[in-house]
């Protein structure tokens, strides 16, 4: 199944907006890290970008301006770079030991009365996100606490 890159770009974005960054998964899975990492990159990468070039050419001029803009370049893909690996992410089969971790935590939500999407036999990293923002936000502390 091939995605395009613009595919994976906003699955991506979708996934980041899903996943619930919480202190108790940041130990479990490497999204947490990566979807902080990411917000901050688009909040200061293009500044970044933009003051590289600037300030190259206001001190040297023409003369090094290729390389500071192949800088800012390196600099504007590093939150695509974030977005990118998201999306692919999103889009791959959990392994079997989360999949059951996963199949548990959709019928306690169940037996709790949550509203949940139907079970997935084999379910994907976007599905297992958007079970946990359920879990993370419909449910009390007490309740999550005894999986995290």
């Amino acid at each position: 199944m091939a995605q395009t890159v613009f595919t994976l770009f906003k699955d991506g974005q979708q996934y980041m907006q899903t996943w619930p960054v919480k202190k108790e998964l940041y130990p479990l899975f490497p999204e947490c890290r990566v979807i902080s990492a990411t917000k901050l990159a688009i909040k200061t990468m293009p500044p970044l970008a933009v003051l590289t070039v600037a300030s190259a050419y206001s001190v040297t001029g023409v003369d090094t301006l290729p390389n500071a803009v192949a800088m800012a370049i390196f600099f504007l893909s590093i939150p695509v770079q974030g977005l990118l690996w998201l999306g692919h992410r999103s889009n791959q089969w959990l392994p079997p030991s989360t999949s059951s971790w996963y199949r548990d935590i959709h019928q306690k939500m169940r037996q709790q009365g949550c509203l949940v999407a139907t079970m997935k036999s084999r379910p994907k990293y976007k599905e297992f996100a958007a079970l946990l923002k359920t879990a993370f936000d419909d449910l009390d502390k007490a309740f999550t606490q005894r999986w995290f």
